[in-house]
């Protein structure tokens, strides 16, 4: 049986959570070339204007986390990412809802993202949360190993 998980705003730079984004990396190097990877750092993940989100077990271990960059224009999701053996149980979409939620409050209206065209799940789990698929935006070029998605939202 599934243990109660929790979400909440927290700092990135904690071990368990540092081992979350290694995890991600371990698994996404050997996918792309160098040039295709577009994750940030620890010490851009710790900036103000990043909302970090962690996902929880019911005996306090990270098993999910993501991030909202928060620009003029819009907020980028950034390292998502959910332990394989916790996939499937919805912790990613209330993740995402509380970074949303968060950034509409701090003025967000559109929600962009990028990610591999390898990561078919990723993909699905978007598109079923109202992402669609779009060009490169901001500094990011065309490039045939990314997946470009945005969302437009209303005020909260």
């Amino acid at each position: 049986m599934p243990t109660a998980i929790t979400v909440s705003l927290e700092p990135a730079a904690q071990p368990d959570v540092i081992a979350l984004i290694e995890a991600l990396d371990a698994y996404q190097i050997p996918l792309y070339p160098a040039e295709s990877h577009h994750g940030i750092d620890m010490a851009a993940l710790s900036q103000p204007h990043v909302l970090f989100a962690v996902a929880r077990d019911g005996e306090g271990r990270a098993v999910a986390c993501g991030a909202i960059v928060v620009g003029a224009d819009y907020g980028e999701l950034k390292r998502m990412y959910t332990l394989p053996s916790h996939r499937g149980q919805g912790i990613a979409r209330a993740l995402l809802a509380l970074l949303e939620s968060e950034a509409r409050a701090r003025g967000v209206r559109q929600f962009t993202l990028e990610t591999g065209y390898l990561q078919h799940d990723a993909i699905g789990l978007y598109e079923r949360l109202g992402y669609r698929r779009c060009g490169p935006f901001g500094d990011y070029a065309e490039d045939p190993n990314s997946v470009f998605m945005s969302k437009h939202s209303e005020p909260a």
